[in-house]
């Protein structure tokens, strides 16, 4: 009948709206990931992006340069349990990692501290210029986050034992966790930005996963079983057999990336993250030795030369007793 659309009709207009359906969906999709949001307290944080910042009504302007706006990747912006309180990002994270901010009463003390402790290397005000106007002899700070401060602090590497070495090392720490803490508040007051100090739930974490992770991102450098060596320029990989060593700053260091370590931002998500800390705290630096004597760990070529040369020279000389005795 005239004016009747046939059943065919309707599903050939149907078939062809739907690409056009899907496409505009994928578009919607991109742009939220571009302009993220996320959760603060129940209510939706609408985000604008302005070079390697990000500006939300509740958390303030946060420099995101340090972190990857992948899910689960240690960006706040896509957290599920995002806290912001006077336009200040106090903690965020998820099930595997929570990041939290040390609190503002520590800014005022943090400052006396850096002024006695760091400004002679990175300047008054943390931007690596001194009052002249001269670069100085430390980087600016100002925009790396808590975590960093906070990791180079309680690892004793700072402040710097000898301010011309090539590679600050672990040492005893000079200041305690919570002057730590202070120093890092103060300069993430100076420009507010992302990671923040993290602290992993080892509880749910997949060693076996973590063994995997660990052998592809980080035993090239610190070797398999954790024992660190040497990098080019007179710089090395330490090891991470040492049991001072906690999980927040194993955390931090894949997070932040000190020194010559890459900044494992993009490529892992907090879980996997968490797997390789529960790895390396618990199989790397409490091993188990079920085939005898675990000869410090130093891996399977040194352990076989010593095989080899304890093993093969003692039947040697036994041979050699026999061969006498006869």
């Amino acid at each position: 009948m005239a004016g009747v659309r046939s059943p065919s009709r309707r599903t050939s207009r149907l078939q062809l709206a739907l690409p056009g359906s899907l496409l505009a969906i994928a578009a919607l999709g991109t742009l939220t990931l571009f302009f993220h949001g996320a959760s603060a307290g129940g209510q939706t944080v609408s985000t604008r992006v302005s070079g390697t910042h990000l500006t939300s009504k509740s958390c303030g302007t946060v420099n995101i340069k340090g972190v990857s706006p992948v899910a689960n990747s240690g960006d706040p912006f896509t957290s599920s349990q995002l806290k912001c309180q006077h336009g200040k990002i106090v903690s965020y994270g998820n099930g595997a990692i929570t990041y939290s901010n040390p609190p503002p009463s520590y800014i005022a003390a943090g400052r006396l501290l850096f002024a006695q402790t760091c400004s002679s290397c990175h300047g008054n005000e943390a931007n690596g210029v001194d009052p002249s106007g001269h670069a100085t002899i430390g980087p600016n700070l100002q925009g790396v986050g808590a975590a960093t401060v906070d990791f180079w602090v309680s690892t004793g590497r700072m402040p710097a034992a000898d301010i011309k070495a090539v590679e600050a090392e672990r040492r005893p720490t000079r200041l305690s966790d919570t002057q730590a803490l202070q120093l890092a508040a103060f300069v993430n007051s100076l420009d507010p930005a992302v990671p923040a100090i993290p602290n992993p739930h080892l509880a749910g974490a997949d060693l076996a996963i973590g063994a995997d992770l660990f052998s592809l991102n980080c035993a090239a450098c610190h070797t398999i079983t954790g024992a660190g060596d040497a990098l080019a320029f007179n710089t090395n990989a330490p090891s991470i057999q040492n049991r001072q060593i906690t999980a927040q700053q194993v955390a931090a260091a894949m997070r932040i990336g000190p020194a010559n370590m890459p900044r494992f931002s993009g490529n892992l998500t907090d879980p996997q993250v968490r797997d390789v800390v529960a790895y390396v705290t618990t199989e790397i630096q409490h091993p188990a030795s079920p085939g005898g004597a675990g000869l410090g760990g130093v891996g399977p070529v040194a352990e076989g030369f010593v095989a080899l040369l304890i093993g093969v020279g003692g039947l040697v000389l036994i041979c050699f007793w026999i061969g006498e005795r006869a």
